[in-house]
């Protein structure tokens, strides 16, 4: 078989946003190539099985449940629910129809190369393609002058229950996917991807929904208050939540793989035990129980390294590769799991590589990823939604800090004279010692806009003094931070 040399000064493993932001940060403004290697869709995980789409579907029901809310809305829309169709319609016009054609003109537009693929590291600055796709040859051996940059995401993990792996089980991607609504469902999981997927599911009609959590609370990262506030809203909505408990058996009838998001197969049987035991039954089952790096054929060995996570220096460089020019960013290196976070792994990551290439100094904070460390910000958009950034209480203890905190409920601000049944609860982590911020929580209804002001206030550790003087408008939901700052002066 025919094998061809081609030489790019960056070749970029992964087309998710991480890697298109590397790609494009790392021949910006100057004459330098780059390719990305992508085996399915230009765009990733977030953009046609992940963060769009289920975006997508949680914002009618979002919209729906402020209707009912408020008077003078409700009366109107009774109890119409959502219509499936228009918003698997609209969910649809979000993934581009699983068309990555305008990605691919944004990537000709900044002058990177895309070439479908799979690849494999062979050795230092060198990939093999394997391909047979949009006109490449079966095989080509790519060399990169500068850099190699690893942006390949995470898999979904399925639990070793005996019986789940042979039921077909729905993972994150049929869940997003779905073309059909089974009328029961348990979901295997308690952390975002269970929790938003459930908050749909119950939104779209499902009738019976069972959420099965090996841990003791939802959301086990955040604040407690956080878990236990969604909890209470999915049992309001008429789910089941299950902790303490955990899949032992399951067994499906007549399982077959019927398409992404559509039921495969006949009724799932599931058996579980611990805090809670029994036995359900159930149309589908959805596994959102974790992930792992996707790195299993990508040749670690040949660098020196073992598939798993590529943890990495703050220029995103692999750490226990000579020479700096193997690079990871985005969920693979396992520093912050989020698009937002790999996007801004991806921009810092391209600087790194365009300075070295020129032969300019890293004494930039520009080219050193900083923000992953405790200062990450996170919306779960569940129904209340919850937004976080940096430490909990319980981090920030654990990481020595001497820790101060406040909390008051939202529904204090005056904002809730302007808006719907606008309630929710609000926590700051402040650091006694240097009388700064390095945590919050939000939980309530459109809370997603006021994590930005306490990312800002985490990154930039502003003085708890100085917000005092950073007044929010009225009315707003922001007045929960003067709030917050009342209850802290006491």
């Amino acid at each position: 078989m025919a094998t061809s040399t081609d030489e790019y000064d960056v070749i970029v493993i992964g087309g998710g946003p991480a890697g298109e932001n590397a790609a494009a940060y790392a021949v910006a403004g100057s004459d330098r190539s780059a390719a990305i290697i992508e085996h399915e869709l230009l765009g990733g995980e977030c953009s046609y099985w992940a963060c769009m789409p289920s975006k997508a579907l949680l914002r009618p029901a979002e919209v729906l449940a402020a209707g009912r809310a408020m008077p003078g809305v409700r009366e109107t829309i009774g109890e119409a629910t959502l219509d499936r169709r228009a918003v698997f319609a609209r969910r649809d016009e979000f993934t581009s129809h699983h068309d990555d054609s305008g990605q691919r003109k944004w990537a000709a537009s900044v002058g990177v190369d895309v070439i479908h693929g799979s690849a494999a590291l062979t050795g230092e600055r060198t990939v093999e393609l394997s391909t047979g796709g949009h006109g490449d040859p079966p095989t080509r051996t790519l060399r990169a002058r500068h850099a190699v940059v690893l942006a390949t995401g995470t898999l979904a993990s399925i639990p070793p229950v005996p019986g789940l792996r042979e039921a077909l089980p729905w993972i994150s991607r049929d869940a997003t996917n779905l073309r059909e609504v089974p009328e029961r469902v348990a979901i295997i999981g308690g952390g975002v991807v269970a929790t938003e997927c459930a908050t749909w599911l119950l939104a779209l009609g499902v009738r019976e929904l069972t959420v099965i959590v090996r841990g003791s609370a939802l959301l086990a990262a955040a604040e407690p208050f956080a878990g236990e506030l969604v909890a209470e809203s999915l049992r309001a909505a008429g789910a089941s939540v299950l902790f303490g408990t955990s899949p032992s058996a399951v067994r499906r009838e007549q399982p077959r793989d019927t398409g992404v998001g559509r039921i495969h197969g006949g009724p799932v049987t599931i058996t579980f035990d611990g805090r809670e035991r029994g036995e359900i039954t159930v149309d589908e089952v959805i596994v959102a129980a974790g992930r792992h790096p996707a790195t299993s054929g990508l040749g670690l060995a040949a660098v020196g390294l073992t598939d798993g996570r590529t943890p990495t220096d703050d220029h995103l460089a692999v750490l226990g590769v000579p020479g700096e020019w193997l690079y990871a960013v985005g969920d693979v290196n396992g520093r912050a799991a989020l698009t937002h976070m790999g996007k801004y792994q991806g921009r810092v990551c391209g600087d790194v590589i365009s300075a070295r290439a020129e032969g300019r100094a890293l004494d930039s904070a520009r080219f050193t990823a900083s923000a992953d460390h405790a200062q990450v910000p996170q919306v779960v958009f569940t129904s209340p939604e919850v937004a976080s950034v940096g430490r909990t209480e319980r981090a920030a203890s654990a990481d020595g800090i001497d820790v101060e905190t406040v909390e008051v409920d939202i529904a204090v601000a005056g904002s809730s004279l302007a808006r719907d049944d606008f309630a929710g609860r609000a926590k700051l982590v402040i650091d006694r010692g240097t009388d700064t911020l390095v945590g919050a929580t939000f939980v309530g209804t459109e809370v997603a806009e006021l994590v930005h002001a306490a990312t800002v206030a985490v990154v930039g550790a502003v003085q708890m003094e100085s917000l005092w003087h950073a007044v929010p408008s009225y009315p707003t939901v922001s007045e929960v931070w003067l709030r917050l700052l009342e209850a802290r002066r006491g």
